[in-house]
């Protein structure tokens, strides 16, 4: 039931569940162990230079002869280098966020890369559709780091009704349970990012897994709605100073220059209290490291259990 479906077969992956791109933590480590494990590693752009990123899309491939992703965040001043760098490495796979694909598509799509923007909003799915999208990843509010207004299970049912092209569910996935229901809800990959923090193989530091480990159901914030880019973080003193900042009103430029360098703070330095530790609102299901192989085959196990399970409740 979770093996061959269109985005097993466009992603030529084992298990449609893909692995979220996530700055300072989605390296060429996690997404190689990822994809050995079955599933679509993705190396997040977002936060490297131009050198760092090719030296880690030379290194997953020492690390797996797997499919495996680049995810370019459009809004990034170094969007354009990660794009020539997906073309010069002939890299499968590219994600996109913040932003209209338009341009990747066009530069990559002669090359045979397969494009799957991330969108938050039915009318978005469809603009990407018509640029050349293969598939989309509907991305909830209940997700960690930048979130759109739409929760996922809103969003994927109406996705998967407005577009023909495959949809990928994320936000609040972790588990089988996760995973079938955004198989019912017209989903046919969910993505996680939160219990990928935790795999084994992702460097992210100790602390940050531990801050993730010790979460429960409401221990996640929302901050910079103000800006216009909010971002979904687990409670600490870096959230909470932020909010007051924004309750204050304080100049944009200001809230920016506070924010700045928080995600690497608590992912590189560990710094948990001071840093950005951008978690999903599912965090409260992730109580152990484990490897990230061990994560897949523990989802699809689960959700095909479930899934007789329920079979048999309707026969």
């Amino acid at each position: 039931m979770f093996g061959s479906n269109r985005v097993t077969k466009l992603l030529n992956i084992k298990y449609p569940i893909i692995q979220g791109a996530m700055a300072w933590v989605a390296d060429a480590d996690l997404a190689a162990a990822v994809s050995n494990g079955g599933g679509l590693g993705i190396i997040a752009a977002g936060n490297l230079s131009a050198d760092a990123l090719d030296q880690e899309l030379n290194k997953i491939r020492t690390l797996t002869d797997k499919p495996f992703a680049l995810n370019i965040m459009l809004m990034s001043p170094t969007a354009m280098d990660a794009l020539e760098l997906a073309a010069r490495h002939r890299v499968p796979i590219v994600t996109t966020g913040a932003g209209l694909p338009g341009k990747v598509i066009e530069r990559l799509d002669p090359l045979g890369v397969i494009v799957v923007p991330v969108i938050a909003s039915v009318s978005f799915a469809e603009r990407v559709k018509k640029q050349g999208a293969r598939a989309v990843i509907a991305e909830g509010m209940e997700s960690g780091g930048h979130i759109g207004e739409i929760t996922t299970m809103a969003l994927t049912a109406q996705v998967a009704s407005a577009v023909d092209i495959p949809v990928i569910a994320a936000g609040g996935v972790t588990d089988g349970r996760g995973m079938l229901a955004a198989f019912a809800l017209g989903a046919e990959g969910v993505q996680m990012g939160t219990r990928f923090v935790c795999a084994q193989e992702c460097n992210a530091h100790i602390n940050f897994k531990r801050k993730i480990i010790g979460a429960n159901d409401r221990s996640t914030a929302v901050t910079g709605r103000s800006l216009g880019h909010p971002v979904r973080c687990i409670k600490n003193k870096f959230t909470q100073e932020f909010a007051e900042m924004e309750d204050a009103r304080t100049a944009p430029e200001e809230l920016d220059k506070f924010g700045s360098g928080k995600l690497r703070a608590a992912v590189i330095d560990g710094d948990v209290e001071h840093g950005s530790v951008m978690s999903g609102q599912i965090a409260g299901l992730v109580d152990r490291i484990q490897p990230a192989k061990e994560i897949i085959e523990e989802v699809v196990n689960e959700a095909a259990r479930l899934a007789g399970e329920i079979r048999d409740r309707f026969e």
